[in-house]
């Protein structure tokens, strides 16, 4: 059944679509889904169509068509019956060192949930998490299907420099960092890999509604597979399954 949603018209040329503000992999669903039947109705005044969490902007040419028209157009899309399938999702296998010089919070997350290390280590990495969206950064990943055992609060002191490739714990969420930069997220490893690279055709790979699961690699194991990034020589696991 289709959601209650709304449509916000968002400065002079985009509109918000505003689904219930809950983190849903079937509201998730229901927004991938309405994306794709936008893009297959090829409204050539739609410019872009990004969307987080529970809601989805639209950017369009007001030049050529007014925002009452197009929300006309998009709710009839909307609530035009889709025939139900099953369909396949991009999981993605990506590296993580959780050894202690990049888990520089995972002995105290130990100590404070008064869980093992090791426990940690699989719990977190045994997941299969959902991308719900991409930012704050360029390529920052927002994960939502984190176990309820590593529900952590953020630091009360954020840190000034989090390095590239930190895989962080924020609440019920994890999440890696793109880049170096500011953040308040507890650290528990690092991951090898380029998320994002500016200097790629296509900057990141990984789309909001694809799924992620970590795997732990060892020191050596991490430092083998950063010299190949770096030679652009490794590729990212990629398997397709059912949602």
């Amino acid at each position: 059944m289709p959601f209650n949603i709304i449509f916000k018209q968002y400065g002079e040329n985009a509109i918000l679509i505003e689904w219930p503000k809950v983190i849903s992999k079937e509201i998730l669903n229901d927004i991938c889904d309405f994306s794709e039947r936008i893009k297959q109705k090829n409204i050539k005044q739609i410019i872009d169509i990004n969307f987080v969490y529970s809601s989805m902007l639209v950017l369009y040419d007001n030049l050529n068509i007014e925002f009452k028209q197009l929300k006309e157009e998009l709710l009839k899309i909307y609530e035009t019956v889709s025939i139900e399938t099953k369909t396949s999702k991009i999981l993605w296998k990506i590296p993580v060192c959780y050894d202690e010089i990049f888990g520089m919070d995972l002995h105290f997350i130990s100590f404070e949930m008064q869980l093992d290390e090791e426990e940690i280590i699989a719990l977190h990495s045994n997941a299969i998490y959902t991308v719900y969206g991409i930012g704050f950064l360029p390529g920052f990943l927002y994960l939502g299907g984190l176990n309820d055992k590593l529900n952590f609060p953020r630091r009360v002191q954020p840190r000034l420099v989090v390095p590239k490739g930190s895989i962080g714990i924020g609440g019920s969420q994890t999440g890696i960092y793109p880049q170096n930069s500011p953040g308040g997220w507890q650290i528990i490893g690092k991951t090898p890999i380029y998320i994002f690279n500016i200097n790629r055709k296509k900057p990141i790979e990984i789309s909001t509604g694809d799924c992620i699961q970590f795997y732990p690699v060892s020191f050596n194991e991490f430092e083998i597979i950063e010299e190949k990034c770096k030679m652009g020589t490794f590729n990212l696991q990629k398997h397709f399954i059912n949602d």
